[in-house]
């Protein structure tokens, strides 16, 4: 006797934050100065990193890849919010 998967698919309906016009428009100035400030933070790191020959470590190395790939994250995922 075989066995099946008694789950149906049901409907999917993905909504946004908020249908309020003025909410939206506070809502994307907060999401759009919390990118920009994740950003800069991470540009400062890899910058600080590769201007100062004492933090040449592979501590510092793999820092500034992690500040590095977090704008590249924050960059993908906060355009679809």
């Amino acid at each position: 006797m075989e066995r099946e998967s008694q789950t149906g698919a049901g409907n999917f309906i993905l909504l946004g934050f908020t249908d309020d016009p003025d909410l939206q428009s506070l809502l994307f100035g907060l999401l759009l100065s919390m990118y920009l400030v994740i950003v800069l933070e991470n540009r400062l790191i890899i910058l600080a990193t590769n201007s100062d020959s004492h933090l040449h470590m592979p501590m510092y190395f793999f820092l500034s890849n992690l500040s590095l790939a977090d704008i590249g994250f924050t960059s993908t995922t906060s355009p679809r919010l």
